[in-house]
């Protein structure tokens, strides 16, 4: 079951801002864990990648010690888990006692279903996952309303009609967001190309670069991304080749000024905290978390970049509302014989 959480409904103590503190006493690659009463509220996060990504894996850490901050729970974190160690990590927190596991990605979906029944104790939630049982839950965010609002940019700002998205892996969300900024696109040029690209790997700086390179060669000129400790590698290729770009998860404007339109800002640190406090309080569900852009302290498009006229940020936030107020949504469909969403208005 997928619910929909509405700004009231979800958001707890309103915007909290994370101090850049938090992370001047983090290991290396390496878990670390308050000690602390056997007896103590425990939240844990598996992070794929560095936790100082500027990105997805930083929220996410950000996001437990939030928790610790407002819960006094006890933390840790295990970051850089490669696909095959996902299970062990999981299942290692678990029989250290960890009362909630998050398991930051959707890649990680199969080894928290093949676990969890093991550990009926501790809960486990997929961020950005799609999966539900006895004690799991997910937490996702919308990103096609974000991705739709972004494919409106893009399609005001290009020249070559041709633009491209490129991420770690493919699954469910980055199917979603893709299809967002095809729909957003084609809303305003209906011929509009958009090439994708899934490179294997959320944090290759090399490949990442490549892929942007060769997008740009077949004539893409605005790349909406979404890696974690590459991204900033294709913002900076776009910027230094004269192309304008997306950021994602964090507001990465500041990345590249003068190739960054605007960011798809998912503050998932707010999210996961929210999450972990019904945890704490035994009212954590077995169900999907689906939070939207009714919820702008954690899901939000970021600051504008300069090159972004007037009108098109007009446009944007009209549509923008009309997302929120279900004036434009998006349902389950069929096109070309395959399962997608389309746009219901």
């Amino acid at each position: 079951m997928s619910i929909n959480f509405t700004r009231r409904k979800f958001l707890w103590y309103g915007s909290v801002a994370i101090s850049t503190s938090l992370l001047a006493n983090a290991c290396n690659n390496t878990s670390t864990t308050t000690t602390g009463n056997s007896d103590k509220f425990k939240v844990a996060i598996a992070l794929p990648g560095v936790l100082n990504d500027k990105a997805w894996n930083q929220s996410g850490y950000e996001g437990v010690n939030l928790a610790k901050e407002k819960l006094g729970a006890e933390t840790t974190y295990v970051e850089k888990v490669s696909q095959a160690d996902q299970s062990e990590v999981l299942s290692d927190f678990a029989r250290k006692g960890y009362n909630v596991v998050f398991a930051h990605g959707g890649q990680f979906d199969a080894a928290i279903q093949q676990i969890a029944p093991q550990f009926p104790n501790t809960f486990f939630v997929g961020v950005n996952g799609s999966i539900a049982g006895a004690n799991i839950a997910s937490l996702t965010l919308d990103h096609i309303q974000a991705s739709y609002l972004c494919g409106i940019i893009a399609a005001s700002m290009t020249k070559s009609n041709k633009l491209a998205y490129i991420a770690g892996q493919q699954f469910k969300a980055t199917q979603e967001e893709l299809r967002g900024l095809e729909l957003g696109a084609k809303s305003v040029k209906p011929n509009i190309q958009i090439a994708s690209t899934f490179i294997g790997d959320w944090n290759d700086i090399a490949k990442a670069k490549e892929a942007t390179l060769a997008l740009i060669s077949s004539g893409a000129d605005v790349i909406y991304q979404w890696l974690d400790n590459s991204s900033a590698a294709v913002l900076q290729t776009a910027s230094d080749k004269g192309i304008l770009a997306f950021g994602n998860t964090k507001d990465q404007l500041d990345i590249a000024p003068l190739a960054v339109l605007t960011s798809s800002v998912k503050r998932l640190d707010i999210a996961i905290a929210n999450l972990a406090q019904l945890a704490q309080q035994k009212l954590l569900k077995g169900q999907v978390y689906r939070i939207g852009l009714d919820s702008p302290d954690i899901f939000d498009l970021g600051k504008f970049g300069s090159m972004v006229p007037d009108k098109v940020k007009k446009q944007v936030t009209g549509a923008k509302q009309e997302l929120i107020t279900k004036k434009i949504s998006f349902v389950d469909c069929k096109e070309a014989g395959k399962e997608t969403r389309c746009i219901k208005k």
